[in-house]
C-alpha cells in the first residue's frame, strides 16, 4: 500500500512500513537483551510496561507519573523516574508529540483486506469519525488491513512492528482474535470497537445491539402482528452478530404471542443476504418477515424476494440494521436501526488520546444509543 493525504486531513494505510523498520522487540524482560533474528545484535528497547512492572503499577498511572500529572503523587513519581533511569527507558517520541500538541499518528487495525474495509460503508463512517477527531488533534490515522483473508496477524504485526504509532484502535476483531490480547498486553494505548465481554477492562466504545435488534422484533411482532420472523445474522464468531441475534430470540421469549423463528447466518454482504434468503424462503415458505443483521444482507434478501415474485411488504415484511444509506434508496425504504458510526469514530479516538494523555477514560466501556427507524418496507405505520 501506499500512504496518502489531502487537505481535510492526513491518513496513511501502513503496508510495507514494519520491514523498513525493523522487529518488534522483545516484550517481557526489563533487560536490554539482543532481540535475535533480524534484529540481533541491537538493545531491546525498554518499554512502559517493563517500567510499570519494576514500580508495581498501572502503565497509564507510569505514564502520568512521567508527565508530571497532579493526580499521581511525589513518591510515585520519584520511584517511576528511579526505575525509568536504572531500566534505560527513553520514553516514545510519537507519545510525547502528541501529548505536548505536535503532530503525531494513532493507528487502526481492521482484521480485514483492504477491499472490505474501503468497500463497506460501515468502516467508511467509523472513519469520518476518527479522522474528525485526529484532525482536531492535528494527528495522522494510519490504517492497517490484512493482505488477504489467511493472513490474519498481519494488520497486528504492522503497527507492533512500526513503533510509529502512539495508540490503536481496533474495529471488527472476532471474538477468537488472540492478537486483540496481544495489543492489550503491548506498551501502548489501545480501544476496542464494538463489546468485548471478556476483556472487562479494556476500553471500548460500541452499542447496545441487544436492545437494537429486540426493537426491530418488537416491531414486526406487536406492530405489524407477525408471527413467522426469519434472522438473517452475520458471522457467529463477532459478537456484533452474536448480539444482534440475542436481541430477535429475547424479544420473542418476552411476547406475549406464540411465534417461531428460523436462522440463516451471513456475513454482512449483499451476496450472503441473497443465499440465506433462498435459504430462509426454501425451508420456511411461509415467512411473514425477514429481518436482517444489516442493510446489505437486507438488500440481498430483498433482490431474492423480488425474484420468487414476492412483495414487500404485502407478501414478505423486510428489516435490516445500521441505516448507513442503502436502506433510504430501496423501494420500499427499509425499516432499520440507526448506528451512530461516526460518533463511535469520534468516542474511539477521544478515548484513545485520553490514554495516550495518561487518563483512564471512566467507565471503561462507552455505549451509544440506537434508534429505531421506522419506514415502508414492514407495511403501513403511523407517519
Amino acid at each position: 500500500m501506499t500512504a496518502s493525504s489531502d487537505e481535510e486531513g492526513k491518513i496513511v494505510a501502513l503496508g510495507s512500513i514494519a520491514s523498513r523498520q525493523g522487529e518488534r522487540p522483545g516484550r517481557n524482560a526489563p533487560d536490554r537483551r539482543s532481540a535475535g533474528g533480524a534484529g540481533k545484535g541491537r538493545p531491546r528497547s525498554v518499554t512502559l510496561k517493563d517500567v510499570a512492572a519494576a514500580v508495581g503499577i498501572s502503565q497509564s498511572a507510569v505514564s502520568m507519573a512521567l508527565a508530571d500529572h497532579p493526580r499521581i503523587g511525589q513518591a510515585t513519581k520519584d520511584a517511576v523516574r528511579t526505575a525509568a533511569a536504572a531500566l534505560g527507558y527513553v520514553p516514545n517520541s510519537a507519545g510525547q508529540a502528541l501529548r505536548s500538541g505536535r503532530s503525531t499518528s494513532i493507528a487502526i487495525v481492521v482484521p480485514n483486506t483492504g477491499q472490505h474495509v474501503f468497500g463497506h460503508p460501515y468502516f467508511m463512517h467509523l472513519l469520518v469519525g476518527i479522522t474528525a477527531t485526529a484532525n482536531a488533534r492535528d494527528a495522522a490515522l494510519m490504517i492497517s488491513t490484512n493482505p488477504d483473508e489467511t493472513h490474519g496477524v498481519a494488520a497486528y504485526e504492522r503497527v507492533l512492528r512500526s513503533r510509529a504509532a502512539s495508540g490503536v484502535i481496533i474495529a471488527s476483531a472476532s471474538i477468537n482474535d488472540l492478537n486483540v490480547n496481544r495489543m492489550l498486553g503491548a506498551a501502548m494505548p489501545v480501544v476496542l470497537i464494538g463489546r468485548f465481554p471478556h476483556q472487562p477492562n479494556a476500553v471500548s466504545v460500541g452499542v447496545d445491539d441487544v436492545a437494537g435488534a429486540a426493537a426491530v422484533t418488537r416491531h414486526l411482532v406487536d406492530d405489524h402482528g407477525l408471527r413467522r420472523i426469519a434472522h438473517i445474522s452475520g458471522p457467529l464468531d463477532h459478537q456484533t452478530a452474536i448480539d444482534r441475534y440475542e436481541g430477535v430470540r429475547q424479544a420473542l421469549a418476552d411476547s406475549a404471542h406464540s411465534c417461531t423463528h428460523t436462522l440463516a447466518v451471513g456475513d454482512f454482504s449483499e451476496e450472503s443476504g441473497r443465499a440465506a434468503a433462498r435459504q430462509i424462503l426454501d425451508s420456511m415458505s411461509d415467512v411473514q418477515a425477514i429481518f436482517a443483521a444489516n442493510d446489505e444482507m437486507a438488500y440481498g434478501a430483498l433482490l431474492e424476494l423480488r425474484a420468487r415474485g414476492l412483495r414487500v411488504p404485502e407478501d414478505v415484511a423486510l428489516a435490516g440494521y445500521d441505516d448507513f444509506g442503502v436502506s433510504r434508496l430501496t423501494t420500499p425504504a427499509l425499516t432499520t436501526v440507526r448506528v451512530p458510526a461516526q460518533d463511535m469514530g469520534r468516542c474511539a479516538a477521544k478515548l484513545l488520546f485520553d490514554l495516550v494523555d495518561g487518563n483512564a477514560p471512566q467507565p471503561a466501556h462507552t455505549v451509544l444509543p440506537v434508534e429505531l427507524i421506522v419506514r415502508d418496507s414492514c407495511g403501513i405505520h403511523a407517519p
